[in-house]
């Protein structure tokens, strides 16, 4: 069955077994909400707590069950936490970015498990009878040909869990040709003809695409567009970070968005919220992780 909401969703996935997620700065008050909330739903069983204990253990939503490490080095001790099994799913709380990520990221210590790490926001919109991914929008800030196969790639076992399968993604671009001085039209190219080759496992990818054509049907109609994609996509690949970033932007402002995402590439699910985020997009995050755990699990 196609998941065509988040409601479908945590529907889909009652009674699954729980997430334990481990929490990298955890004094938030957004992330602490969310954590009670997953938990009431059933998504996780508790949490494990990284951060100054003496700061945290005041802000606790009642009933919320909790291992709490005192340290000054929450990234750290919470990607420890998931290298040595005791959580499944990594979350990012009042911490910056970039630290974050250096310790997911440590060659040693950290959690990559691709060659590309990758963000994917997912949403839900009035007007759209499916859910719509974005990639990159968070961490790349120009992808080369080989990140954005990664990207696709990395997404593939997220949809699965969704219930799509194979996996349709439109390249997107500025311009529907072909053309040497525009990148992103050629890596689209490239990435269509591999794709129908059977060379990006679990996808059919096409463009370049303008945005209408890869949402709209009319669109592709108008412009003589015929293909498997376009009006049809799953997933927009974005040719920068920039673009990526407005445009999940502007389906939370413009578009009424539902949204949740998270990091792929690793060896679990990896949260990295916005700042602006609230308490829903952070517990949805953990829902889409139980859905990539079930389409890591899913024959292919």
């Amino acid at each position: 069955m196609v998941i065509r909401s988040f409601t479908e969703l945590e529907r889909a996935l009652k009674g699954s077994r729980p997430l334990r997620p481990a929490v990298a700065g955890a004094a938030d008050p957004a992330v602490l909400e969310a954590l009670a909330e997953a938990q009431a739903r059933g998504l996780i069983a508790g949490a494990f707590l990284a951060d100054d204990a003496a700061l945290l253990r005041p802000m606790l939503p009642p009933g919320l069950r909790v291992e709490i490490a005192d340290t000054h080095d929450p990234a750290a001790v919470a990607v420890a936490e998931v290298r040595a099994g005791r959580a499944d799913v990594l979350v990012k709380g009042q911490i910056d970015s970039a630290a974050y990520l250096r310790a997911v990221v440590a060659r040693e210590t950290g959690l990559r498990a691709s060659t590309t790490l990758s963000n994917l926001t997912l949403a839900e919109m009035p007007g759209l009878d499916r859910l719509i991914g974005a990639t990159d929008n968070g961490i790349v800030p120009l992808p080369t040909l080989d990140q954005k196969r990664a990207m696709i790639l990395n997404a593939v076992p997220l949809f699965r869990g969704l219930g799509v399968a194979p996996l349709r993604v439109a390249a997107i671009a500025a311009s529907e040709k072909v053309s040497a001085g525009q990148p992103a039209t050629t890596d689209a190219s490239t990435l269509a003809t591999e794709a129908a080759a059977g060379q990006i496992s679990g996808a059919l990818v096409d463009g370049p695409f303008g945005y209408d054509v890869a949402l709209s049907a009319a669109a592709a109609t108008k412009k003589g567009l015929a293909s498997a994609v376009a009006g049809r996509a799953d997933l927009i690949l974005f040719p920068s970070i920039e673009a990526g970033n407005a445009t999940v932007k502007a389906w939370k402002l413009h578009g009424h968005a539902r949204t949740a995402s998270l990091v792929l590439g690793g060896c679990v699910p990896i949260l990295l919220n916005s700042r602006a985020d609230g308490a829903e997009q952070r517990w949805l995050g953990l829902l889409l992780a139980a859905a990539l755990r079930a389409g890591q699990a899913a024959p292919l």
